[in-house]
């Protein structure tokens, strides 16, 4: 069955079954926000064959993408999910069966976090897109921000960067399978196709900014994007070390050395935080996370960003990591 048999409101109806009956209906959401804590909101917008594909993503990695990527930016900001709203352009002969598949997706991803659909819109495109708004709250005095990062900080990351895109180059050449085994192939296409925002982190950064600063964002256009983008808008710079980057070492045991440091530090949608705290408490954090979280390097006075190698200097660069129109 194709879109256009069912029609807009056909399609709205079978849609409104992933909604809470007792928000939607009318022309807009009426939401209760703690009256103490702050509104977040963010947005990203997924256009087929830029940020996704039929080859490398079945329709509810499609949905479930669309979100970790908005709950991951509302993770970066200390907030916590309220709501989401879904706005779609879509071409009348794509199947109903593709839409309820990417709405799953979706549902599954929210019902971790007790988050609902609130709302959104629908419209016929020749080029599928998904637009995705999430709502959050935050107390002022938890927000993260990528303004306050402080030479003597630490970078602290919360977990594996480059799997993503490893992940993608063998959804892209499935040849590449062959000098892998199943359980790192699997390991690796599931961080592509079902990554998870690290909201799971926020009830500990939030008992560390009761005394201390946490500067940060989400690593969805890379580490070093990432890295970059804090130490512009704090004016300061940061030193990483090479060695502390454990997933070279792990992904350039199964790719080349070379791709393995290029999607650590560009491969991007990982939805990682990237964190720049006091040493102490970065310390205790990564007791926490475990394993996967590392301290990478130091935020420093002079406005630089280097990869550090030994005797060796390399400077970041903001366009190796994903820019559209570039």
């Amino acid at each position: 069955m194709k879109i256009k048999d069912i029609g807009e409101q056909g399609l709205l109806k079978r849609l409104k079954s992933f909604c809470p009956h007792d928000i939607i209906g009318d022309d807009a959401a009426v939401l209760s926000i703690d009256p103490q804590q702050q509104l977040v909101v963010t947005t990203d917008v997924l256009v087929d064959r830029i940020h996704f594909s039929q080859q490398t993503t079945p329709p509810d990695s499609v949905g479930w993408r669309a979100i970790a990527a908005n709950l991951s930016d509302l993770a970066a900001m200390g907030a916590s999910p309220v709501g989401i709203t879904v706005g779609l352009s879509l071409p009348g002969n794509l199947s109903v069966d593709w839409v309820g598949r990417l709405y799953q997706g979706m549902s599954h991803l929210l019902a971790e976090y007790n988050t609902p659909i609130i709302g959104g819109d629908i419209c016929r495109s020749e080029v599928i897109t998904v637009s995705i708004t999430a709502l959050g709250q935050v107390y002022p005095n938890h927000t993260i921000k990528r303004s306050t990062a402080q030479p003597g900080d630490v970078i602290l990351t919360t977990g594996y960067h480059g799997m993503s895109r490893g992940g993608l180059e063998l959804l892209l050449n499935p040849s590449l399978a062959k000098n892998l085994g199943n359980k790192i192939q699997d390991r690796l296409i599931k961080a592509h196709q079902y990554p998870k925002p690290r909201l799971d982190l926020l009830p500990h950064l939030w008992e560390i900014m009761k005394t201390h600063t946490i500067t940060g964002m989400d690593s969805s256009d890379g580490l070093g994007d990432a890295v970059v983008q804090i130490c512009t808008m704090s004016g300061v710079g940061a030193q990483i070390q090479l060695s502390n980057l454990q997933c070279v070492s792990m992904i350039s045991q199964w790719f080349s050395s070379e791709q393995a440091l290029n999607w650590v530090l560009y491969g991007g949608e990982d939805f990682e935080l990237v964190l720049c705290l006091a040493e102490e408490k970065a310390k205790k954090l990564v007791e926490i996370i475990g394993q996967e979280a590392k301290i990478i390097g130091k935020i420093v006075e002079e406005k630089s960003v280097k990869l550090i190698d030994g005797d060796q200097e390399q400077a970041l660069s903001l366009t190796a990591s994903f820019q559209h129109f570039s």
